[in-house]
């Protein structure tokens, strides 16, 4: 038990009384030398020398002999399988100060008692595995695995030990192969990869018949469609996880790896799982209300999934960016892969935002466009030079059917740059207009006529007082009259446009084949020749 303690040193009365003499003791002069030579006797299976490592003064001294061996083997089993640890770069002074200052080790310069090797997560606590720096009153300041890591081996040993499956293979398929790979996780790696592929290709095929049976209007034939690929990860992501956890406890180095993939792609496959779900359900019920949406009397409805379809845009960077922040706080990237200087330099920061600055504004762009309501999904919209509906509005693109059934791919910030009319945003009735090229001498009153009999006789025309004809350009070929008529929304008007065409037309033809004479009246445009005379011709 600790007496007292110095800057230095852990002053105690005395270090393992319990255990036998090693006869080839230990070097515990240093950190680097007792993590060497602790895991030098690991390697030869030495565990009565391995224990003296151990700062056992929790166990009374007459159990020490008996528990320290096994013990010596559970610590040596984690530290060498499930910490990824470079001895080599450990302080090999005795009093463990590091000359070269950095960002990582603030205490640099400084004697050390205490060193954190690693932490490790077992039973949803955080566990340190430390080494400190002991003195007796008549002996030599020693290196040791402290105390209180020693009182958590055997809960970090019931997870971070060999598996039970492991424990049960041959003595050759565990021995090492190379770096601190066993020969059995050599083997059972492609076989875990194996396994967690064919899950899910069986969940692909099973969602694909799932589908072949269901209607492809239903719901949930797109959500199954949206889902498809996202679930097969999930299969992938989750027995990987359930084979390592529970079968192949694989070592340290290797754990390493796999450990942020692993977390990474179960992210990603749960949040694609979410927001394809979301997005498609949101889709689905927009799609199919379409029709009803471009009514002029569905203002509403329009004003609702717009601000819907919104949500969902930031309900999925919501999604995306917890996601992201599970990822590096699961997986501690940023000290894994040596983020931590740049992030506190700032530079990791002003890289993301470079990077991702398109992004950004296309994203706060569709949010404008939504909530300023300067465009709803099945608003009309004249957008260069071509009458359309807007049918969707995604993170970086709208989405335009044009009145021939094409569809625009037009760039959020295009559309937000430019000028567009909005022909549904309060008054969805659109004046439509024809204009007809007229020979000079065509009869403008009895075309009126012809026109206001149009006008009655037609349905789609409202506000029937304010129709009529206008002459509003002439040229040499003849002059040019506009015929005017209100409809009450843009996809009538288009309709009515082509009938007065169509009309007008035909009257003027009509009107044409009453002439008797050159000063009769001439209602389709002529082509004249001027005759010049030479004078006494």
């Amino acid at each position: 038990m600790p007496a007292k303690s110095s800057p230095n040193v852990y002053e105690v009365d005395t270090i393992n009384s319990g255990l036998p003499d090693p006869g080839r003791p230990l070097d515990l002069e240093t950190p680097q030398a007792l993590i060497e030579s602790f895991l030098d006797a690991g390697f030869e299976e030495e565990w009565d020398r391995a224990a003296t490592a151990l700062d056992l003064s929790e166990l009374p001294p007459a159990e020490q002999a008996r528990l320290g061996p096994n013990l010596a083997k559970q610590t040596f089993e984690i530290l060498h399988r499930s910490i990824l640890l470079d001895w080599r770069s450990l302080s090999d002074r005795p009093d463990a100060r590091e000359i070269i200052a950095s960002s990582e080790d603030p205490l640099a310069g400084e004697t050390r008692r205490s060193i954190t090797l690693a932490h490790l997560e077992a039973e949803d606590r955080d566990y340190s595995f430390r080494i400190a720096r002991l003195k007796t009153p008549d002996g030599e300041p020693v290196w040791m695995i402290s105390r209180q890591t020693m009182q958590n081996i055997p809960a970090l040993y019931q997870q971070y030990g060999p598996t039970q499956f492991e424990r049960s293979l041959p003595d050759w398929l565990r021995q090492q192969a190379f770096w601190s790979l066993a020969w059995w996780e050599v083997i059972a790696m492609p076989i875990v990869l194996l396994v967690a592929f064919l899950a899910a290709a069986l969940v692909y095929v099973a969602i694909r018949r799932f589908r072949a049976r269901q209607d492809e209007q239903s719901l949930s034939w797109s959500i199954a469609r949206a889902v498809h690929v996202p679930a097969a990860l999930v299969a992938l992501a989750g027995t990987f996880a359930i084979l390592r956890q529970f079968v192949f406890n694989f070592s340290g180095t290797i754990s390493q790896i796999l450990d942020p993939l692993q977390i990474t792609l179960f992210v990603v496959a749960i949040l694609a799982v979410v927001i394809t779900v979301i997005d498609t359900i949101i889709s689905f019920a927009a799609d199919r209300r379409t029709e009803k949406l471009e009514d002029p009397s569905h203002e509403e409805s329009r004003d609702y999934f717009t601000k819907l379809d919104a949500g969902r845009r930031m309900l999925t960077v919501l999604a995306v960016l917890v996601g992201t922040a599970v990822v590096l706080v699961q997986s501690d990237i940023t000290s894994t892969l040596g983020f931590t200087l740049l992030a506190s330099a700032g530079v990791l920061g002003l890289v993301l935002v470079f990077a991702a600055r398109q992004a950004l504004g296309d994203l706060m762009a569709s949010i404008q466009i939504a909530f300023a309501k300067t465009a709803r999904i099945g608003d009309a919209v004249y957008f260069d030079g071509q009458w359309c509906y807007v049918e969707r509005i995604g993170f970086t693109h709208l989405r335009l059917r044009t009145w021939d059934e094409r569809r625009l791919m037009v760039p959020v910030a295009d559309f937000v740059g430019e000028t567009f009319e909005n022909w549904t945003k309060t008054d969805p009735s659109v004046m439509t207009h024809v204009e007809l090229v007229l020979d000079h001498r065509a009869d403008v009153d009895a075309l009126r006529e012809e026109f206001q009999r149009f006008v009655e006789d037609s349905d789609d025309v409202i506000d029937k007082d304010d129709a009529k004809i206008q002459v509003v350009d002439q040229s040499a070929e003849g002059k040019v009259v506009r015929f005017l008529a209100r409809a009450r929304e843009p996809k009538t008007g288009w309709t009515m446009q082509c009938e007065v065409r169509e009309a007008m037309m035909a009257a003027a033809s009509r009107l044409d084949e009453n002439i008797t004479n050159d000063v009769s009246p001439a209602f389709l445009p002529r082509e004249r020749e001027v005759e010049i005379r030479a004078s006494g011709d």
